[in-house]
């Protein structure tokens, strides 16, 4: 494991620096995005050694694997703060499983999957059980891509006067996927989601929509120049053979 832990960290260093350069290049603050290492394919013992190599925030794609990873994790003593983001498809009847212990779901997908979330946040929050509305992003299909879930931008135009309304949930932004495979086709689809983002944020000026989570392995630099708060690194940051071109 120490192996591991020297190439990881090693790793985080040359992800940390092309992130700099990438902010550079877009004219924006040095620490203006958030590295989120993708934890879904590994198990607690990665998970502990890229906490030393200096990653604070962890993305889960399965409701169980939160769970199961947070309770392991609340057995190591003396960790830093750790966050854990909800990232992947949420069914319904998942939901009670990742409030009050996702940070934040990434993927609220529908108008019905928001209206669930709230519901159930609203009566934990009547109950004592949890102490603020839910963190979410909302997941836009900017691409078009049949095989990708969440709102289509007009979807989410004629959906946002009742997403704004939901008292248990708390919108901080716009979260997306682009198809793999062409830097230019995902760039173009990021700078969509950040002009949608803007669009709202006009309208409707009492909600926060700042952050903005695109970028993955294959295009983080990409989506860090239209604009991405929040990169999701999976393979990049836990996989030290794939290679960073």
């Amino acid at each position: 494991m120490d192996e591991y832990l020297a190439a990881i960290r090693g790793r985080r260093d040359e992800i940390m620096a092309r992130v700099d350069a990438a902010l550079e290049r877009a004219g924006r603050a040095p620490g203006s995005v958030q590295v989120m290492a993708v934890s879904k394919t590994v198990d607690v013992p990665q998970v502990l050694a890229a906490i030393e190599a200096g990653y604070r925030l962890f993305g889960e794609n399965r409701p169980q694997e939160l769970v199961r990873k947070l309770a392991a994790l609340g057995e190591v003593e003396g960790l830093p703060d750790v966050r854990f983001d909800m990232i992947g498809n949420l069914q319904t009847n998942k939901i009670n499983a990742v409030l009050g212990r996702a940070a934040r779901i990434h993927s609220v997908s529908s108008l019905h999957l928001a209206e669930a979330i709230s519901s159930r946040a609203e009566r934990r929050l009547a109950a004592g059980e949890l102490a603020s509305a839910q963190p979410v992003l909302i997941e836009v299909n900017i691409s078009g891509e049949a095989s990708k879930s969440g709102f289509t931008a007009d979807e989410l135009r004629a959906a946002f006067p009742r997403l704004s309304e939901l008292h248990g949930i708390r919108l901080q932004g716009l979260m997306t996927m682009a198809p793999r495979g062409d830097k230019s086709i995902a760039r173009a689809t990021f700078r969509g989601l950040r002009e949608l983002r803007d669009e709202l944020a006009a309208a409707y000026p009492a909600c926060d929509l700042s952050e903005l989570s695109c970028g993955m392995s294959e295009d983080f630099e990409a989506a860090i120049l239209e604009g991405s708060t929040l990169v999701r690194l999976g393979r990049v940051v836990f996989n030290p053979a794939f290679e960073l071109e």
